[in-house]
């Protein structure tokens, strides 16, 4: 008589992983918003006050920048990706960790910076937004990188050159996220943030892959 073999986790679609990965994305830039507020003002002090707390409103900037080319690169992914294991399953779960944590950093940079633009606070919050930053960079390198170990899990037609030079996209940002906070910390605050805000701009437009990356 034979045994019935254990049931091991099955591979899936990928309609659940993406829907509630929308959801936490969705979730993340509401959080970010809850951050900018009416300033505590004297009468007639409004405008002075709203323009006091500008870090906030760059903070939002950068972070809703970075959430939405999370969700733009995570979408050209998913067109490219047929179905899912264990070990993608956990690497999106990785992602969404870090991209809805990133609404602390960006409260904590705002205050700091609205508090003093020089002192050891702001380099601190600098370094920890950097720090987040590059986390979420490298959990899309471990989303990569189970793609590279699992290439039966993309669709047939999807570029030989996608996981590539995802994963290098993915190391240059962890990169440049951690020379941010090192500027931030040991040189000026202003300089990380300049490069937070710009970085999202590089993902976007290689949303789709590098340029050299991709198939006639």
């Amino acid at each position: 008589m034979s045994r019935t073999r254990p049931r091991t986790f099955s591979r899936s679609e990928t309609t659940r992983a993406e829907a509630f990965s929308d959801g936490v994305f969705a979730i993340a830039v509401t959080l970010l918003v809850l951050d900018l507020a009416d300033p505590p003002h004297r009468p007639g002090g409004l405008g002075r006050a709203l323009l006091a707390q500008w870090p906030a409103y760059l903070g939002y900037l950068a972070s809703f920048g970075y959430v939405a080319v999370i969700w733009l690169n995570h979408h050209q992914a998913f067109v490219r990706i047929r179905i899912m294991d264990r070990g993608l399953h956990a690497a999106n779960l990785f992602l969404l960790l870090t991209t809805a944590a990133l609404s602390f950093p960006t409260a904590v940079v705002a205050d700091a910076l609205q508090a003093d633009l020089w002192d050891a606070d702001a380099r601190v919050a600098v370094a920890l937004y950097a720090g987040l930053a590059a986390a979420m960079c490298l959990s899309w390198v471990v989303f990569y990188q189970q793609l590279a170990r699992r290439p039966e899990l993309l669709h047939p037609d999807a570029e030989r050159t996608y996981v590539r030079h995802g994963r290098l996209r993915s190391w240059a940002g962890a990169l440049a996220y951690t020379a941010a906070g090192l500027l931030g910390v040991f040189v000026a605050p202003l300089l990380a943030i300049a490069v937070f805000v710009a970085l999202p701009v590089f993902y976007f437009v290689t949303s789709e892959g590098l340029p050299e990356g991709r198939d006639d």
